[in-house]
């Protein structure tokens, strides 16, 4: 099997660079030997399956984090590989915040709003946070802002700059 390339990852955290290169690479190795063993497609929506027919079986179609058994889709009734059941990340973040101790209720979505949470005490403002989570209207982007509750306190003279 040929080396993969280094894939260049963009937008991420540094920390999660390597990580999620060698996450790719595996993701890689694997697709490589289900294609050497007869397998290694995914479903394509139904215009691009007509637009691009080989495009199931290539690399950049693949999942980042594929399951780690193939299964029979129900539907066509072909043999492949799907994404990580989102239930067994939800399992898996439950799990380390118990075995940290953290008494707190928390799980995937807790991230969400911790990451909207730090921009916003980082100083990004609120129409950059609203693109980032994808939501439509800024007044569900405001609900981050009332864990803020810096009052006059939050504000910086330009000249502190």
């Amino acid at each position: 099997m040929a080396k993969a390339r280094k894939i260049v990852v963009r937008c991420c955290p540094s920390l999660l660079v390597e990580p999620l290169q060698q996450q790719l690479q595996k993701a890689k190795r694997l697709h490589d030997q289900d294609l050497a063993m007869g397998y290694g497609t995914v479903e394509m929506p139904y215009a691009l399956n007509r637009k691009y027919p080989n495009a199931h079986s290539e690399w950049k179609w693949q999942f980042v984090f594929p399951s780690w058994k193939r299964s029979v889709d129900p539907r066509t009734k072909i043999v492949r590989r799907h994404h990580v059941y989102e239930r067994s990340i939800q399992r898996a973040v439950k799990q380390a915040i118990q075995r940290t101790g953290i008494t707190k209720h928390g799980g995937c979505h807790t991230f969400r709003h911790s990451f909207a949470t730090h921009l916003l005490e980082d100083g990004y403002d609120i129409r950059t946070v609203q693109e980032l989570l994808g939501h439509k209207d800024v007044k569900t982007t405001m609900i981050y802002t009332h864990v803020l509750n810096r009052g006059g306190q939050g504000v910086r003279s330009p000249l502190d700059a």
